[in-house]
């Protein structure tokens, strides 16, 4: 029988997804080449969850599965990342209003830097409705946040020379390694999405250490942010 999704949700790591995964009525598991999915229900809600990988390539390929094998109405991609904004702090949430890739760079050749090629690109732009939805859930769980750029690349950020290279060219909030992928694949297919990231770093030079400490607290926060999307979109 055809599942045809509500609401889609992405995440890199098992920690990312394992909360809603376990919240899921009427389970079921489905493999679409190397993605394991599952589907369910959810505050009424028919909903495909993924854990996706790390990265840009793993991120898209994620994403367009789904996309073909689910259609669902709306994509979140829900994580953590690094904070560019000085002030974020750990735990504290970035709702991204755009999405782009800042390590596509095509500029020798006259591009501005972030340009996707064939689709003339810089800037991917998330759902106003569930920003909004969001924004009043944060409000109401009293998590402290911002409303902004996420950057994407495929690369952990913590030397303050790349932080400061993306904070200048695109005036980003924070960074992470899947959310544009997601957006740019989302974009060509026509699907609306959201990218929702709980800080778990400062994206300098004491990242390494901050990562590992806070990512259980702030993968906490951004399921919970997510679940309310998923009750009020």
């Amino acid at each position: 029988m055809e599942f045809k999704a509500d609401i889609g949700i992405i995440g890199a790591l098992e920690d990312e997804v394992r909360e809603i995964i376990s919240r899921l009525d009427n389970k079921t598991t489905e493999k679409v080449g190397s993605i394991e999915f599952n589907l369910g229900e959810l505050f009424g809600k028919k909903i495909v969850i993924a854990r996706c990988g790390v990265g840009k390539v793993f991120a898209a390929i994620c994403a367009e599965a789904m996309i073909i094998k689910y259609s669902p109405a709306l994509i979140v991609n829900s994580g953590v990342g690094g904070a560019l904004d000085k002030t974020l702090r750990p735990c504290d949430i970035v709702f991204a209003d755009k999405l782009v890739q800042h390590d596509m760079d095509t500029s020798p050749i006259g591009d501005p830097v972030g340009l996707i090629s064939g689709i003339n690109r810089i800037y991917f732009e998330t759902d106003e409705r569930a920003r909004r939805v969001l924004v009043e859930a944060a409000a109401e769980l009293g998590v402290n946040y911002l409303v902004g750029t996420v950057a994407t690349g495929d690369k952990f950020i913590s030397a303050k020379e790349d932080k400061d290279r993306i904070t200048s060219l695109f005036a980003a909030s924070a960074c992470e390694m899947e959310g544009g992928a997601i957006a740019h694949t989302a974009f060509v297919n026509g699907t609306p999405f959201m990218v929702v990231r709980a800080i778990s770093d400062s994206a300098d030079g004491d990242a390494c250490m901050d990562y590992p400490t806070f990512l259980p607290i702030a993968t906490k926060t951004s399921t919970a942010l997510t679940l309310a999307l998923i009750e009020k979109y």
